[in-house]
């Protein structure tokens, strides 16, 4: 790993198809050192939108970390902030996911002892990263940590609690059969609150908060029931965190460092808090999978395991809600242009009606099938045109599948063809029964035994086809029936329009 501890990155993204690549040899040299391998791992991943400083937070956990001991652990005033890449700007800094290099073990009250990860991740909604990258990232964090910190800004909104429903789902699917609740720890960190007059800052005042955003209530929509529902059945521990604003110097100062002469005071006093809640050895919660607790050698199998399942296409592909709501808008209008065109077209040819032209019915499809894409046409949907255009293909497709079971449906009333095949059967033995007598009476024996062979299997054949019209039962020699007495019928047919001087085509202009 080196002499100087360091992020290293063990997921990149490839913004090009934005798909995930695991780097096993650097995630191994991590988790695989000898002093660390088979202990129990706790793993702090800081999560969420990007350029809300998880980075810089994450920094001041190293400096809790290297210094615990210490009574100063934030260091000296003018200090610069050193360990995950962090800075200033609108633009984000870390792709993918991240691990500080150098692995902490940790010495609990009861004297286990544990190892500590600290994980960096891609923040959310940039703009280069698409629903499914966004999701990717925060489930891979969230399955493989023990400790995961939501960091969000000034409130806990309604779309945040909305995202991570999405992203835990996507994350709980990818998942084999759960018994238990499939991830531990969640903290909600607020950032820059501006009402301590209601909540105040810390811990106390952000699980308060929490418990009222939290609320399942009679009263509210289905909806945001469900949200809150949901949150509560992924995390087996949910907590609040209300941090300050760290001050204008901080927002605003292309020149700062990190240095703590430019952070706000309060912020520092709540940062003295937050830092040691989550890190001190009696607040440190091994990583769980299925109640079973993992080592850093398993952490590494897991990554794997779940990385695979990312780069696959076995799971939906998360969608943002305008897409979502665009595909549901058109598969609504298809469902009604196809239920349109099942009516008008059952009025015409369906249950116990009369059998009904071919070319009648035809005439009557295309009439009902124009109608149907108009009225997919005219209806209001979302998406543009040409995203609209895939789902009047797909209508279109559906249409012509639908005309082919009905046209199958009216062709089964045709009582000629129903009994085509025995009609075929039976002018077939009547006239081997006359051709064997005539050419026995005329002396021609042996001809007239090889008809009343061909007489014998002709009856087989019939009572064959009745058995199976019966039973049921071996319906592909009754086709292979049927098969041959079509062929019997065209040919016979186009002997007779030949012997009357008429050609097929002819014939079908006659008819």
């Amino acid at each position: 790993m080196g002499s100087d501890p360091g992020p290293v990155q063990i997921v990149t993204v490839c913004k090009e198809n934005h798909s995930f690549a695991l780097d096993t040899e650097a995630l191994a040299r991590v988790l695989l050192a000898p002093e660390v391998r088979d202990k129990h791992v706790v793993v702090l991943s800081v999560a969420g939108a990007f350029r809300k400083g998880k980075s810089f937070l994450l920094d001041f956990m190293l400096r809790y970390m290297y210094r615990e001991d210490e009574e100063n652990w934030l260091g000296g005033v003018d200090e610069p902030l050193t360990g995950f890449s962090w800075r200033g700007g609108s633009e984000p800094e870390t792709t993918g996911i991240q691990l500080w290099s150098e692995v902490f073990l940790i010495q609990k009250s009861d004297g286990t002892e544990v190892a500590v990860v600290l994980m960096d991740t891609q923040g959310a909604f940039d703009d280069q990263s698409t629903v499914k990258d966004c999701a990717t990232i925060f489930a891979l964090s969230t399955m493989t940590s023990s400790i995961q910190i939501y960091n969000l800004s000034q409130n806990i909104q309604e779309d945040d609690l909305q995202q991570l429903q999405l992203f835990t789902e996507y994350g709980r699917l990818a998942m084999d059969e759960i018994f238990l609740k499939p991830f531990q720890s969640l903290m909600f960190l607020v950032r820059d609150w501006s009402f301590p007059y209601e909540y105040t800052y810390g811990l106390k005042g952000g699980n308060e908060f929490l418990d009222k955003r939290l609320q399942v209530k009679e009263a509210q929509h289905e909806e945001l029931q469900t949200v809150r529902e949901h949150i509560h059945s992924c995390f087996t521990n949910i907590s609040c965190f209300l941090l300050p604003h760290p001050g204008l110097k901080v927002a605003t100062s292309p020149a700062f460092q990190g240095q703590l002469s430019d952070v706000a005071p309060e912020f520092t006093e709540e940062l003295r808090r937050l830092i040691p809640t989550l890190l001190q050895p009696d607040s440190l919660a091994e990583k769980e999978i299925n109640g079973n607790k993992v080592t850093c050698r398993g952490l590494l199998e897991f990554f794997k395991a779940y990385i695979k399942i990312y780069q696959g296409e076995d799971l939906p592909h998360p969608k943002s809600m305008l897409l979502a709501t665009a595909e549901a808008n058109n598969l609504a209008a298809v469902a009604t242009a196809k239920d349109q065109y099942y009516k008008n077209m059952e009025k015409v040819c369906g249950g116990d009606l009369p059998y009904v032209a071919p070319d009648s019915l035809e005439e009557k499809h295309h009439f009902f099938f124009k109608e149907s894409l108009h009225a997919f046409s005219s209806t209001k949907k979302m998406g543009g045109q040409e995203f609209c255009d895939r789902y009047q293909a797909q209508l279109e497709t559906e249409l012509g599948e639908m005309w082919e079971s009905f046209g199958k449906h009216n062709q089964s009333k045709n009582v000629f063809s129903a009994f085509r095949t025995p009609a075929v059967l039976f002018v077939l033995v009547c006239l081997l029964y006359v051709l064997s007598g005539v050419l026995f009476f005329i002396g021609l024996g042996t001809i007239a035994l090889a008809c009343d062979c061909a007489l014998g299997l002709a009856m087989m054949a019939m009572l064959t086809w009745a058995f199976i019209r019966y039973s049921g039962r071996y319906r592909a020699v009754g086709g292979t029936i049927d098969q041959a007495a079509g062929v019997l019928l065209e040919q016979a047919t186009v002997v007779m329009n030949k012997s009357r001087g008429t050609s097929p085509a002819e014939q079908k202009k006659t008819s």
